[in-house]
């Protein structure tokens, strides 16, 4: 085990970036467009039910970002941990973190999990249900919920694989569950007519399937083993998670709160805009999760190099992967505007006000995703070089510092134009945040690297 781990520390600070950060990226471009993408069929099949179910999905995406924002959490905590101590050679403490990271993530799962089904009415009140979506709403989140452990420990499983240089086992686990969703969605919604409920059910089966599989590949090749005996819940452990964890908490918990408010601004003007709101998010998200899927490609090899003190190592693989967002979110953006219309029908083609909301919405966004590229690099690099106050207030930008307040504002000047193209707007001023909190690491970089020399 040990000498194998020597040979992977070998490959992540000696093989060239461009090559390396490409084979890391690969297996989680395809995780992560795999996902997005099974998230848009599952907003593709609910919208041939009517509206009010595709809007249901929507509102309940809030609290699915919740459960996410804990699995991040313990992830990227116990992930940034492990891999600043693999390019140390401390074996021991990674082992430990990674028992660590996957139970509490699993708690915390159950926990939202029981609690959610016991308030389930009033959590989808206040998530922005109007009186003809409640029903469908009740139906999803109910039963989605289920998934909730499975879905928080999956994503710690995912990330420790990734930042241990081994995506493509985590691939393999997400692909598996992706595929399985696909393919339950039509059965169990139209076949076995059990409508939005049906959607819900693929997806909790998908979740614990990807569990098992992801499981099964965390014991094979040089990735560490979760053992229960490695289970160490002292508050060292736990600060070290909190540290390299609270920007992704942050950042996806502000996307729940985020995602409730832009439903009720967009709920005064019916529930085609919920839904053609709710479309747009998955659009952007399928987009961006090339970039995201790119960045984590990175963060090993950040996290790696930077514990072995190879600042230039690390600089070079954050600038080489922000040029490759740039030009990819680039061509993305010119294509998605002309041909936004057509995109919203691929989800609703039978409702003309949620294909014109939806297309107005995507546009405003694509004007400022290419933006996203240098957002998300910044963001990751900050947080796997453990510069938490940095990260945790770019990670906070996007969705909270600078959404929340346009949010309430832009709709009551603009009306419904207010609401689409708040992201927009947000994105921009996360963008011109990102300069002065992050410029002044890269060049301390230079001055480590000629204090090192």
């Amino acid at each position: 085990m040990k000498r194998t781990t020597q040979d992977k520390h070998k490959m992540m600070t000696t093989a060239p970036i461009p090559k390396l950060i490409a084979s890391l990226a690969i297996p989680t471009i395809i995780s992560m467009l795999v996902t997005s993408f099974y998230v848009m069929v599952d907003t593709y099949f609910v919208g041939k039910i009517n509206t009010q179910s595709t809007a249901a999905v929507g509102i309940s995406f809030s609290v699915m970002a919740i459960v996410q924002a804990f699995g991040f959490f313990f992830g990227h905590g116990s992930g940034n941990f492990i891999s600043r101590r693999l390019g140390a050679k401390d074996y021991d403490s990674a082992e430990k973190m990674a028992s660590t990271g996957f139970f509490y993530a699993f708690a915390s799962g159950l926990i939202i999990a029981i609690a959610g089904n016991v308030f389930l009415t009033p959590i989808c009140i206040s998530l922005g249900s109007t009186e003809t979506i409640l029903p469908y709403s009740e139906n999803y989140l109910g039963t989605v919920l289920l998934g909730a452990p499975f879905m928080a420990s999956s994503l710690v499983l995912n990330n420790q694989m990734r930042f241990q240089g081994n995506a493509i086992y985590a691939m393999i686990g997400i692909i598996v569950g992706a595929v399985i969703n696909i393919g339950l969605d039509p059965i169990l919604i139209f076949t076995m007519k059990m409508g939005v409920r049906g959607a819900a059910w693929s997806t909790v089966i998908s979740q614990i399937c990807s569990f098992m599989v992801l499981m099964y590949m965390d014991s094979k090749g040089t990735n560490i083993k979760i053992r229960f005996r490695n289970f160490t819940p002292s508050l060292t452990y736990l600060k070290e998670i909190t540290y390299g964890g609270i920007p992704s908490l942050s950042r996806q918990g502000l996307v729940s709160l985020s995602t409730i408010m832009m439903n009720v601004a967009a709920g005064a003007y019916g529930d085609a805009a919920i839904a053609g709101m709710s479309i747009v998010t998955r659009i952007c998200m399928f987009i961006n999760s090339f970039v995201i899927g790119f960045g984590q490609g990175f963060q090993p090899v950040c996290g790696f190099n930077y514990g072995a003190g190879l600042y230039t190592r690390v600089k070079e693989g954050f600038w080489f992967s922000v040029k490759t967002g740039v030009v990819f979110l680039t061509v993305c953006s010119i294509l998605g505007y002309i041909y936004a219309p057509e995109v919203v029908s691929w989800f609703r083609k039978d409702d003309m006000n949620v294909i014109e909301i939806g297309a107005n919405a995507l546009r405003w966004q694509l004007i400022t995703i290419p933006l996203g590229a240098w957002v998300i690099l910044c963001n990751m690099m900050l947080q796997t070089i453990r510069i938490p106050g940095r990260a945790l207030i770019l990670s906070s930008a996007r969705q909270g510092l600078f959404f929340i307040p346009l949010i309430i504002v832009l709709p009551l000047y603009l009306g419904l134009k207010g609401v689409e193209m708040c992201q927009a707007a947000a994105d921009f001023c996360s963008f011109l945040l990102a300069i002065p909190l992050t410029v002044p690491v890269l060049r301390r970089f230079s001055k480590d690297t000629i204090k090192t020399q």
